[in-house]
């Protein structure tokens, strides 16, 4: 579930976090949630993503949504509704705010992980130039196909985007099925580009870095995770590998909290 929110003078920068506190959900309970969308210039929303898992976030949605999923009952319902009062507070750091600090970066999330990406993504979506980013290697590894509905629209129009300003190699998509007994596809039309960056089973890590290290060769390239602690372990340990290339590669990490 996505929560869309505009508060005043509110600043953040991509990979940042707040703590969100509802009282009508729980007096004494705050959570923290990474922004997937930060404010801009011209736009002052910023926004959340929720995994509705447990009885906190269940009840949040509850508050927020009708109990009937039908588009046509909920347009008319969020004109009409009062919603509940959501204090803020933060933003806070994380290391992925440097992801755009470097002229390269290997981002890698797993599941929900995508979360911090996603406003890293989406900044580029409004406009890269300011920063030193001029390659993103994005690996999302899911183990059902219908994770990767989070954010598709994002990585089409992001993937999209860069084709039409010529620089395709700007974002490098590279999407992961873990667990699956054959091969599947996210369905729409809209979603060809992705499906033709779609793996089943798990990332050659040490092939990738290799890759990498080729094609960047005596660059430093910025490696963030946030995923499983195997995930984690297996970059830092790559990171530290010495290649034939020069290539240098500075470990980075988030964890589920």
């Amino acid at each position: 579930m996505e929560i869309q929110m505009v508060k005043e003078n509110f600043k953040a920068r991509p990979g940042q976090y707040i703590i969100l506190h509802c009282p009508s959900v729980s007096a004494f309970e705050n959570h923290p949630f990474t922004l997937t969308m930060c404010p801009t210039e011209t736009k002052a929303t910023f926004g959340v993503h929720l995994k509705i898992v447990g009885d906190w976030t269940e009840r949040f949605r509850d508050l927020l949504l009708p109990s009937s999923s039908e588009d046509s009952e909920i347009l008319p319902f969020i004109h009409s509704r009062k919603y509940p009062r959501i204090y803020i507070d933060g933003p806070f750091g994380s290391p992925f705010e440097e992801s755009l600090n470097y002229e390269v970066s290997l981002c890698v999330a797993g599941g929900i992980g995508v979360t911090p990406f996603a406003s890293i993504l989406n900044t580029l979506m409004d406009d890269w130039k300011p920063y030193k980013l001029r390659r993103l290697y994005f690996i999302w590894v899911c183990r059902d196909i219908h994770s990767f509905h989070w954010f598709a629209d994002l990585l089409c129009v992001l993937h999209n985007k860069f084709w039409q300003e010529n620089r395709p190699d700007y974002v490098n998509i590279q999407l992961y099925l873990s667990q699956t007994n054959g091969m599947q596809t996210i369905t729409g039309e809209k979603y060809q580009a992705l499906n033709s960056r779609l793996f089943t089973g798990r990332p050659q890590w040490k092939l990738l870095f290799d890759e990498i290290a080729k094609c960047n060769r005596g660059k430093t390239v910025g490696v963030f995770c946030c995923g499983p602690s195997s995930i984690s372990k297996t970059l830092h340990k790559l990171s530290n590998r010495n290649n034939s290339y020069r290539t240098r590669f500075e470990y980075n990490k988030e964890s589920f909290s």
